[in-house]
């Protein structure tokens, strides 16, 4: 155990590692173990050895203050039976897709209590409904009971107005929206965002040798994020952009995306990858493309982490194409235990609400009462949950180290590695 511990230390904390990053680097290295064994039961326990000495001792002289006074009393659901309140706030009773998602991340976040014996947290659960007011209204409730931190909100709307109560009371939130413009100081973002897969697959294209670029975009808030983003990175490794087209999908009418598509069909020979990031037309597209002559013998087709979709993956058609996403064994090992213990296959991001909740019952054993603080939340050497290896930046959004995958007749394959540490990442 000491062994494995000061290794992972020096691999992701450096000579200079303090409290929380010991944390950190327990972590990073003990999740891989367990992870690989199809589970996260010993964590905990593991844990805890590398925590060792100082990190839960009193200064002397504090051992004999009074004990603190009463804590405000609970309503609603709760998670877990520790000293540490952490708000949960989930559109419970938004309906449809949304409770569906309530349902799987207030689920994984009970698995994540369990697999994390000893864990001194207890999950405040509250509905956001969706909305603003909602988020608003959780967060109020949730704060008022005791909670320290806040997982979630899903959605922006709810993430803005829990964010409008958390800031004020100084209680940070981290949060499951891809929506970059709720991020900030005190609000971080978990999930993945789509500058990061950006920079993933334009970064590994210009390795293996693509320096011109189409591009063919949703012309949505999410098409602009990732246009400005693609520029951005096709600039930082020496390409160039040929062509981006913008196009407009209204219900079943695939007309201007149909239009589009043919716009790129004269620029193709100029270029030598096509970016298309939106999983829901790339089939589409392709095919498209195919049958009006476009050539895409020496173009690589290139898309998001958004792609990890079986109507994506699975087409034929697909074949040969690069994605950015993490590497699948983490998750993996998740979804057999979450199966196992719910009776139904998670949601790909249920992963979110795991590691959040992992994050935060580790950091309330490891970092003392500084364990939510601004520093130890954005430390840049990160942490390493079941989707790999992540950080907070100051600015409220987040880094992740992404694989990219090629994908193949029976399947997709990794044909370049995540990074195990920031470092390796830079």
């Amino acid at each position: 155990m000491e062994n494995t511990t000061a290794a992972a230390i020096a691999r992701i904390a450096g000579p200079s590692a303090g409290g929380f990053r010991v944390f950190t680097a327990c972590f990073a290295g003990l999740r891989r173990s367990a992870l690989r064994c199809a589970g996260a039961f010993a964590v905990a326990g593991l844990l805890a050895g590398c925590m060792g000495s100082t990190l839960g001792t009193a200064p002397d002289g504090l051992q004999s203050l009074p004990s603190t006074p009463s804590v405000p009393a609970v309503t609603g659901q709760t998670i877990g039976t520790g000293t540490v309140r952490v708000g949960l706030l989930l559109p419970l009773s938004a309906g449809g897709s949304a409770s569906a998602i309530a349902a799987t991340f207030r689920n994984s976040a009970e698995l994540a209590i369990k697999d994390f014996q000893g864990s001194d947290i207890q999950l405040l659960v509250k509905d956001t409904a969706g909305t603003a007011e909602g988020g608003r209204a959780a967060a109020q409730s949730a704060i008022a009971e005791g909670a320290e931190l806040i997982l979630g909100p899903v959605f922006a709307p709810a993430v803005s107005g829990a964010a409008s109560v958390a800031r004020t009371s100084g209680v940070p939130i981290v949060a499951f929206s891809t929506d970059t413009s709720v991020a900030g100081p005190g609000v971080y973002l978990l999930s993945f965002l789509p500058a990061g897969d950006v920079r993933r697959i334009i970064g590994y294209a210009a390795t293996q040798n693509r320096k011109s670029y189409v591009a063919l975009l949703p012309d949505d808030a999410y098409g602009a994020v990732t246009e400005a983003a693609f520029r951005q990175e096709v600039g930082r490794t020496g390409g160039r952009v040929v062509s981006i087209q913008r196009y407009k999908v209204s219900g079943s009418d695939t007309s201007d995306l149909t239009a589009k598509t043919q716009a790129l069909v004269s620029v193709l020979p100029q270029a030598d990858a096509l970016f298309l990031p939106a999983a829901s037309v790339a089939p589409f597209v392709m095919q498209s493309l195919m049958t009006q002559g476009g050539n895409l013998a020496n173009i690589k087709v290139l898309g998001s982490g958004q792609w990890d979709a079986a109507q994506v993956t699975s087409n034929p058609i697909m074949a040969g194409t690069w994605f950015p996403g993490p590497e699948r064994s983490g998750f993996d090992a998740l979804s057999g235990r979450y199966q196992a213990t719910f009776g139904a296959a998670p949601a790909r991001n249920a992963s979110l609400a795991y590691d959040g909740t992992i994050l935060a019952a580790g950091l309330v054993r490891s970092a003392g009462p500084q364990r939510f603080s601004q520093p130890v939340l954005t430390n840049r050497d990160g942490f390493l949950g079941i989707d790999g290896v992540f950080r907070f930046l100051a600015n409220g959004e987040s880094e992740r180290g992404l694989a990219v995958y090629e994908i193949a007749p029976g399947g997709m394959k990794v044909i370049s590695p995540a990074p195990r540490d920031f470092r390796a990442a830079s």
